[in-house]
């Protein structure tokens, strides 16, 4: 029997028991390093480095976290504000249009595809990406989504349709 999140938390919090957050690293880092490396466009090394700097951040963050969301949500907000901040400071001397770097075409990659669901999931911005990843890989419902990536209900919907809509156009032109 494997104590859930609550309990671990809660011995991390009360006693500073580290084997404790060991177990949350290890149930949480795989599927958490997943989701990185999908926002960093398959960067493992980037991935890896924003995971370990998310789980430095629960660490000391685990004081001030409620219970009111699954820890795993708790636990991707974080991994997500982290990859956005990571991003800004990576951009901060250019304009970066989100969309224009997560939706380009390229004729040549396009007439290769072998219909690789990750490389199309490229295509869409690093939101929709986020939304999509925590949805229909992680299992998430729709309002746990938004929790985790503190964006109202209606924008997580929105995100999943347009995201949709942008893979359905991607799809049919690759089968021109």
């Amino acid at each position: 029997m494997t104590d859930s999140d609550a309990l671990l938390v809660g011995r991390v919090v009360a006693d500073d028991d580290r084997s404790a957050f060991e177990l949350l690293v290890r149930r949480h880092q795989s599927p958490l390093r997943s989701f990185l490396r999908r926002l960093a466009r398959n960067d493992v090394a980037r991935a890896d480095d924003l995971a370990q700097e998310t789980f430095i951040k629960a660490y000391r963050g685990l004081p001030t976290y409620k219970g009111t969301a699954k820890f795993s949500s708790w636990l991707y907000r974080i991994a997500y504000t982290t990859f956005l901040n990571d991003q800004r400071k990576r951009y901060a001397t250019t304009e970066f249009d989100e969309m224009e770097h997560g939706a380009g075409a390229d004729d040549a990659e396009h007439a290769s595809n072998e219909w690789d669901i990750d490389r199309a999931l490229q295509r869409l911005s690093i939101r929709q990406r986020a939304v999509f990843e925590l949805h229909y890989k992680k299992g998430m419902t729709h309002q746990e989504v938004a929790s985790a990536l503190d964006l109202p209900l209606g924008t997580v919907k929105s995100d999943l349709t347009r995201g949709h809509e942008r893979l359905k156009a991607y799809f049919e032109v690759g089968r021109q």
